[in-house]
């Protein structure tokens, strides 16, 4: 995961975007699509998402290295297993998490505080014969620039992600969990060091510290999060298919 490694998951070299260095640097759809994804047992998960990623994968919470709670959507029952990518690297689900869609760009900040877009040099939809153009005449094309707006928007929504998961861990709602599930073939499977939200905990609470929760949109948070806890059934069925198949 990506909070316990040196580089960002799926990110094996991440370089700063150059003018001169990628001038003619094209950028397109890699050939085998989410195949860089396929062991991406789970992923960070921005509040802002899980309205509709609460359709499709369980979102659960994990500690990070530096004792802060972050979302997290769970593709696989199983270490370095991903449920949501085909054998064609085609993506198995009708919401594509934002972690996945940024990929190869990720930003970085430099020691004077700007913030600089990086892409991931062994990315194989680099120069691809329909690639967009990253820079015209020097400036950032207009692909270039969406593409800017939209991480700006990914770290905006995680950085707000993060302070309602303090909010929530604040009042006490945060419980471990482990997922216990039987195979078809008789074995179990275990998952461990996540956390849920403790149901009774939420309704023991005071009216204004539910009123609290409303405004800061954690409680539409909590409540997909609840309603996601569902889709390990789904998983189960998708593992037992793939299994079968």
């Amino acid at each position: 995961m990506e909070y316990q490694s040196n580089l960002p998951l799926f990110y094996k070299k991440p370089v700063l975007l150059n003018n001169e260095i990628h001038a003619s640097t094209r950028i397109g759809k890699g050939a085998t699509g989410f195949s860089f994804a396929a062991s991406a047992h789970s992923i960070m998960l921005a509040g802002v998402e899980f309205q509709e990623a609460c359709r499709f994968f369980p979102i659960l919470f994990a500690n990070t290295d530096n004792s802060s709670v972050i979302p997290l959507a769970l593709f696989g029952l199983q270490s370095g297993e991903n449920l949501f990518v085909g054998s064609a690297g085609e993506w198995l689900a009708e919401y594509v998490p934002a972690y996945l869609r940024r990929y190869p760009f990720i930003t970085t900040t430099t020691d004077d505080e700007k913030e600089m877009v990086c892409i991931d040099e062994v990315y194989e939809g680099i120069d691809a014969e329909d690639g967009e153009a990253l820079f015209i005449d020097g400036e950032p094309s207009p692909h270039l620039k969406g593409i800017m707006d939209f991480l700006i928007d990914f770290n905006k929504q995680m950085g707000a992600t993060e302070i309602v998961c303090e909010q929530i861990s604040r009042n006490g709602l945060f419980k471990p969990m482990t997922i216990n599930v039987k195979l078809d073939d008789g074995s179990a499977l275990s998952l461990t060091d996540f956390q849920v939200i403790d149901e009774q905990k939420l309704i023991d609470l005071e009216k204004d510290t539910i009123d609290e929760l409303f405004r800061s949109g954690a409680l539409a948070m909590i409540y997909s999060h609840l309603i996601s806890i569902r889709c390990i059934t789904g998983l189960l069925e998708r593992k037992t298919k793939k299994s079968q198949a």
